[in-house]
C-alpha cells in the first residue's frame, strides 16, 4: 500500500502554508471569466515546477497538467475554476482584490489553490501511482457556455474514467464534507423578452400600445408557470430578474425588455418551459395587439453524481474526516458546469464547508463580503489527494 511507502499526511501538511499564500495570491488578482491570463500563467508555472508533471495550455486561459505514474491503471480527472466575479470587494482583508470591480466571491481562488496543493503531494508519488490523473484548471464556470464545455471539445477530458470535483460552502460550517447522491445542482437557463408596442403620452393610454402592462401581465402569468404546470413533487425555479423600460413619467415608452433565470432537475420540464413561456408571451402581446421576441438560453445542465464513484469518495471523507464531518445532503438550485466533465464519465462533486459556526458571521457567494476560512483549504488538499489514490487502487 502508498500508505506503508509514503506518510502521504506529512506530505499534505508541508503544502499548508503554500495553498494559503496561493489563495491570497488568486484573491488579490482575480480575472474574470476568459480573460484568467496572468491566474493560468501562475498555475502553469507552479504546475512546471513541481516536477513529475507535463503541463499544457487546453485553451488560453485554461491549464492541464499531467500526472503519468509508473504503473498502468485509469485515468482520473480532478477539477477547479479559476475565474471571478464583476463586484466591487468589500472585505476588508488585507488581500482583498487589487482589480476595482472584480473580485472572488464564490471561492475558486480556494479552489485553484486547494488543486495546485493536491498536484504538488500527488507529484511527489509518481512511482506509487497506478494509472494517471489529469489536473483540469479551468476558466470561466461564471459565465456560459463555461470553460467546462470548451476543455472536453478540446479533448482534455479524453479517455478518463472518473472525475472528481469541489466546491467551498462559505454557509457551511468549516470542515463538513457535504455529498450527494444524484443531482447535486440544477440546470441553469436563462431568458430574454423584448415586448413591442408603440409609445405615447401618459395621459392618452388608449392612443398607445403600452408594452408596460404587457409586460406586467407576462411576468405574472411566468410566475404562475412552477405552480401551476409542474408537479409539486418536483423541484423547479423560474425568477424575472430584470424589466427594464421608460424615461420619463409622462411618456409610454416603445418598448420594454425583461428576463430571468430557470432552474430544472428533470429534462421533461426543462424541455417544457420554454414552450410555456412562449405561449404566456404570444397569448397576451397578440391580445394586446403588441409584438414579441424571445431568446431561450440552454445554459450548464444539472450535475449529476455517479453511485459508485460518489460511494467511493464518501467512504474515503469518512476514513479520513471522521463520520461526523460527512453530510448527505440535497441538491441545490444553483448551476455549475461541472456538468459538462461528469456527462462524459462518472463523475462526483461535493461541497466543502468554508464557514464559521455563527451563520451570521457568513456572507452567501457573490456577495461583495464573501470570504472562506483558510482552515478548509488543506482539507480540500487531503480530499483530492486521498480520493485519488483510492480511485486509481480500488480495482
Amino acid at each position: 500500500m502508498i500508505e506503508k511507502m509514503v506518510d502521504i499526511q506529512n506530505l499534505v501538511d508541508a503544502v499548508e502554508n503554500e495553498v494559503v499564500e496561493w489563495r491570497r495570491h488568486f484573491h488579490e488578482n482575480p480575472e474574470l471569466s476568459f480573460q484568467e491570463f496572468g491566474t493560468s500563467k501562475y498555475v502553469y508555472e507552479k504546475l512546471q515546477s513541481f516536477g513529475n508533471i507535463e503541463v499544457s495550455g487546453v485553451t488560453p486561459t485554461s491549464v492541464m497538467g499531467r500526472l503519468i505514474g509508473k504503473q498502468p491503471g485509469k485515468v482520473l480527472g480532478l477539477r477547479a475554476d479559476m475565474d471571478a466575479l464583476p463586484i466591487l470587494e468589500e472585505t476588508g482583508l488585507t488581500f482583498k482584490s487589487k482589480n476595482k470591480n472584480v473580485m472572488h466571491a464564490c471561492g475558486h481562488d480556494g479552489h485553484t489553490a486547494m488543486l495546485l496543493g493536491a498536484a504538488k503531494v500527488l507529484s511527489q508519488l509518481k512511482d506509487e501511482i497506478k494509472g494517471e490523473i489529469r489536473f483540469f484548471f479551468q476558466h470561466a464556470e461564471e459565465h456560459p457556455p463555461g470553460g467546462a464545455s470548451e476543455m472536453v471539445k478540446a479533448g482534455a477530458a479524453e479517455g478518463i474514467d472518473g472525475v472528481i470535483g469541489l466546491h467551498l460552502a462559505s454557509q457551511v460550517p468549516a470542515g463538513k464534507f457535504c455529498v450527494y447522491y444524484g443531482p447535486v445542482t440544477a440546470a441553469a437557463d436563462s431568458f430574454d423578452i423584448v415586448i413591442q408596442g408603440r409609445g405615447g403620452h401618459g395621459s392618452e393610454p388608449e392612443a398607445a400600445v403600452d408594452p408596460i402592462a404587457i409586460g406586467a401581465q407576462i411576468v405574472n402569468g411566468i410566475n404562475q408557470i412552477i405552480s401551476r404546470k409542474v408537479d409539486a413533487s418536483k423541484r423547479a425555479v423560474i425568477s424575472v430578474t430584470k424589466f427594464q423600460g421608460g424615461t420619463a413619467n409622462n411618456i409610454i415608452p416603445d418598448r420594454v425588455t425583461f428576463g430571468g433565470t430557470v432552474r430544472t432537475f428533470d429534462p421533461e420540464i426543462r424541455s417544457q418551459i420554454p414552450i410555456w413561456i412562449e405561449k404566456i408571451t404570444k397569448g397576451l402581446t397578440e391580445a394586446h395587439d403588441a409584438s414579441y421576441q424571445l431568446d431561450y438560453q440552454l445554459g450548464y445542465s444539472s450535475v449529476v453524481n455517479e453511485e459508485k464513484i460518489t460511494s467511493l469518495v464518501e467512504q474515503t471523507i469518512v476514513e479520513t474526516f471522521g463520520e461526523s464531518n460527512r453530510v448527505i445532503s440535497q441538491a441545490i438550485m444553483a448551476g455549475e458546469d461541472f456538468s459538462a466533465f461528469s456527462a462524459i464519465a462518472p463523475g462526483c462533486f461535493v461541497m466543502l464547508g468554508a464557514g464559521s459556526e455563527n451563520p451570521k458571521e457568513n456572507y452567501p457567494h457573490h456577495h461583495p463580503k464573501f470570504d472562506v476560512k483558510e482552515e478548509s483549504l488543506i482539507l480540500g488538499v487531503n480530499y483530492f489527494v486521498r480520493s485519488s489514490l483510492k480511485f486509481l487502487n480500488e480495482k
